[in-house]
Formats: C-alpha cells, structure tokens, sequence
C-alpha cells in the first residue's frame, strides 16, 4: 500500500491496538505478556512447560520477537500477513494463539534439547520449518482453532499484577528507592543527551537556514539585477524597434514619392515623345506628299517643256538646260517674262524643300534629345530603387546585429 497509508495502519496498531503498551514502563506490559503466554503454557502443553521449567529458559529468551514485531523478525512474509490480518480482525490475543502454535507444533522437537539447543532451535531451524507455505497455513489453521477466552488473559494479568506488587512489599524499600533512583537518574541522563542532541540540531538548522537565506538573497539580488538589465536592453530594443520603423516609414514614404515623381516623369517623358513621334510622322508625310507634288509639278513642268516648241530647243530630255549657243539662239527668241516666271518657280520649289529638310533635321534633334532625356530619367529611376533597396538592405542588417549582440 502507498507509504501514506502504511503509516496510518502503524498508527492504528499501536494505539488502538495496544502494541504501543509493550514498550513502556521499562517494557512492564510486555513481561506481563510473557507470564500470560507461561501461564497458558502450563495450562496447554504442561509437558513441555516443565521441560522449560527444568533447563531454566524462560519466555522472554525467545518470545519477546514475537510479541514486539508481530513475527517479522525471522518468518517469511506470506506468514506474517495471515498474522497481522487475524490481528486486525481480533485483536492482539491473536499473538498467543500464533506462539501456542508455533510450540505445539515444534513440542516433541523442543522436549528433546538443552537451553543452548533450544534457543538455537528458536533462532534457526523454527523459521526455516515455515519457508514451506504448506506449514505456514496449517500452522495458521492451528491458531485459529485455538480458543484463548479474554477472561483467562485478564485473569492471569491481575495474578501478575498482584504477583509484582508482593514482589515490591518484600522487596527492602530503600534498594527498591535506589532502584528506582537509578532508572530514573538514567532516564535523565538519557533525556538531558537527547536535550543536547537536539539543540545541536537545532543550531546546526539556524546555521544552515541562515546560510540558506544569504544564498537566496544574494541570488534574489542577482536575479533582480539581471531583470533590471534585461528590462533595460527591453527598453532599449523597443526604442531602437521604434526608431528603425519610423526609419523605414520615412524610407518607404520618400521611395514612393520619388516612384511617384519617377513614374510621374515617365509618364511626360512618354507622351512628350509621342506627341514628337505624332508630330515627326506628320511632318514625313508632309514632306512626302510634298516630294510628291513637287516631283508631279516638275513631271508638269517637264510635260509643258516638252509640249512647248520653244522650250524643247532651251530643254534637253533630262530636263537640263542646252549648250550656251542654243540657250542664246532661245533667248533671243524668247520673251524675258517667261524666263523669269520659270526661274522664280525653281527658287520657291528649292527654297520650300530645303525649309522642309531644315524641320525634318529639328524633329530628328528634337527626338533624339527626348530619347536622351527618357534615358537619363530611367537611369535615375533605376538608382533611386537601387539606393532604397541598398538602405533598406543596411536597415535590416544593422537591425539584425543589433539583435543578434543583445541576445548574445
């Protein structure tokens, strides 16, 4: 059973039980059981009392185990239950009835030794007769057929009673005072080193106790300034925390500023360069459909040269003008006006081409310097999202180290 309980069943049996009795009074209770057992032995196995009687071996030589473990001494275990179970059922007479037994049993055995042989029969060979769970449980049935009326026990405890005070009367009274004295000097004795013992004892735990608490105060102090320090790097960490995130809210803010005024600028850039891209390609048409009405006014012009009789004498096939003999002979014969109506035609044909080519050469300028623009704000989109990424990099870097040592 659990120890709690084993030591409530202790209890039980002592107190309740009476077993506590047998150790007090100079184990007064304990003699008066052996003159019980004597008693019932010369009543029960007369015999074998008087065999006693004859090498003088009385029951305390070899019955005061039996009265002061409940059998626990020397039996195996399996005997010692069915004991201690009739002695909660019964009461402690039950011991008498196991001792009986255990004599009648061993009787023809013990009536043929001396008092050396009898006592070594009780130490040795009596414990190992009940190694055999067959003796053990006739031995038991034996007991509990034995009938000790409580009469008979209270009868022979007053004999004792009586017999011990007769003893005392004869008995002179100032040994019996000296007697006494002694027992009770001794008792004192043993209570005053018991009283020493216990002061030892005592000093011994205030000194312990006391160094037990320095011990838990300087570890409570340690303790408390270790919190303090690890409040304190709390403190502090949170800050840096705070610090880091306002750091990174700012951070974040300005990258989206400069995404925005990035995206913003891509977005003008873009349409700056689709209105010149819209404005080139109208200007090339233009000037293709103005190639073409020139190359058609000069087909024209080339047509009425070649339709005109005089003209074709001025005129070779390609258009160009004939040697200077022939270009005098033509002029002679032709009217000034209209050489002049012709030459101020091919000016304003060559003067409106070349403006043509001049626009064309400013759009292509114009492009290329939106192309470079547009690079040059792609390149600066392209630093900005490398210098956020760099800092927020560090950020977390030095947000991390500064972890890492306060953990360490």
């Amino acid at each position: 059973m659990p120890e709690e309980q084993a030591f409530s069943v202790l209890v039980k049996i002592m107190f309740d039980y009476g077993l506590r009795e047998l150790f007090k009074q100079n184990f007064e209770d304990l003699h008066c059981k052996f003159y019980q057992l004597e008693r019932l032995m010369q009543e029960c196995i007369p015999d074998l009392y008087n065999h006693f009687l004859d090498i003088s071996l009385e029951a305390h030589m070899y019955a005061s185990q039996w009265f002061l473990t409940l059998f626990t001494a020397k039996f195996p275990l399996y005997m010692v239950f069915h004991i201690i179970d009739l002695l909660l059922c019964e009461g402690i007479s039950v011991i008498f009835n196991v001792a009986l037994g255990l004599l009648k049993t061993s009787k023809d055995d013990l009536l043929l030794t001396d008092f050396e042989g009898a006592l070594k029969f009780f130490r040795v060979q009596l414990p190992k007769r009940y190694r055999s769970e067959e003796n053990a449980k006739k031995l038991m049935e034996l007991a509990c057929n034995m009938k000790i009326s409580q009469k008979k026990l209270k009868k022979y405890e007053k004999e004792y009673h009586t017999m011990r005070e007769q003893q005392a009367q004869q008995e002179d009274p100032i040994e019996r005072f000296e007697r006494e004295n002694r027992r009770l000097q001794e008792a004192n004795m043993r209570l005053e080193q018991e009283n020493d013992d216990l002061a030892h004892e005592l000093v011994t735990s205030k000194i312990a106790l006391r160094k037990d608490l320095d011990n838990a105060e300087e570890k409570a102090d340690a303790l408390n300034k270790e919190l303090l320090m690890t409040k304190q790097k709390l403190i502090d960490a949170e800050e840096e925390k705070r610090r880091l995130e306002e750091e990174s809210a700012q951070l974040k803010e300005m990258c989206r500023r400069e995404l925005d005024k990035a995206e913003s600028e891509i977005k003008k850039n873009s349409s700056i360069i689709g209105d010149y891209k819209q404005i080139c390609s109208q200007l090339s048409e233009r000037l293709e459909k103005q190639q073409t009405a020139n190359k058609m006014e000069i087909e024209k012009i080339r047509q009425k040269v070649d339709d005109c009789e005089r003209c074709r004498e001025f005129f070779n096939k390609e258009g160009r003008v004939k040697g200077m003999s022939a270009a005098k002979e033509a002029l002679d014969e032709d009217t000034d006006e209209e050489k002049e109506t012709l030459k101020n035609q091919l000016r304003e044909m060559e003067l409106e081409l070349a403006q043509t080519k001049l626009q064309l050469v400013e759009a292509e300028c114009k492009i290329q310097d939106l192309e470079h623009h547009l690079g040059l704000a792609l390149n600066e989109v392209q630093a900005a999202k490398k210098t956020w990424f760099n800092r927020t990099l560090s950020s977390i870097k030095t947000a991390t180290g500064v972890q890492g040592k306060e953990t360490c």
